[in-house]
């Protein structure tokens, strides 16, 4: 199965479960810290430039984005977590939001989990690992920023996500620079592999 990534379509912003898409393509659903660069992510993943609004201040996704590929797949893009600024109203109304999507066996099939290649995880990274293998499918995690650090830290920085999100050797830790182009080809492929494996 052959799939054009780059054939990528905006669908809609789900603010409460009842806009949650149920038409059984499968859902890969990204998910990280709310300035750790999700967006550029997703941008070099697609291979698009602006695709997924990279914002100037971190938060802007309130909203859980679906993204539709090549008629393929949603590219599921959840709303940014553990920035302060916003109000606590805001922020439990997306926990609402998101607890309402992971508690819905129906709706994912893979979790792709970003964090910061140069930082140990945060309180809300272990928790979101939580959330996905609570939620019973796949995930994989995405080290960002890549090209920000020494070659003599890769290695000790990937080992110390691993530990802390307690992951165990089958679970899949991408070192990635959305600004190089690292790790690209081997996320789309976990992600089409997966895709593949649920259509």
């Amino acid at each position: 199965m052959s799939i054009n990534v780059q054939k990528a379509e905006f669908i809609l912003s789900a603010a409460s479960p009842k806009d949650f898409r149920r038409d059984a393509l499968p859902q890969v659903a990204f998910a990280g810290r709310s300035n750790v660069g999700k967006s550029s992510v997703i941008n070099r993943l697609l291979n698009r430039k602006n695709f997924a609004r990279v914002g100037a201040a971190p938060g802007k996704t309130t909203q859980i984005n679906y993204f539709k590929i090549d008629n393929a797949f949603y590219l599921v893009d959840l709303p940014g977590y553990g920035y302060a600024r916003v109000s606590k109203g805001e922020r439990d109304r997306w926990g609402r939001l998101m607890e309402g999507y992971f508690a819905d066996p129906e709706l994912m099939t893979l979790g792709v989990m970003i964090v910061d290649a140069r930082h140990k995880p945060t309180a809300d990274d272990c928790t979101m690992a939580q959330w996905y293998r609570g939620a019973g499918c796949p995930f994989l995690v995405v080290a960002n920023k890549l090209d920000k650090l020494k070659k003599s830290e890769v290695e000790g920085n990937l080992q110390r996500i691993r530990e802390t999100l307690e992951l165990g050797e089958e679970d899949m830790v991408i070192p990635f620079s959305a600004e190089k182009g690292t790790g690209r080809d081997e996320l789309l492929r976990a992600i089409l592999s997966s895709v593949e494996a649920s259509s």
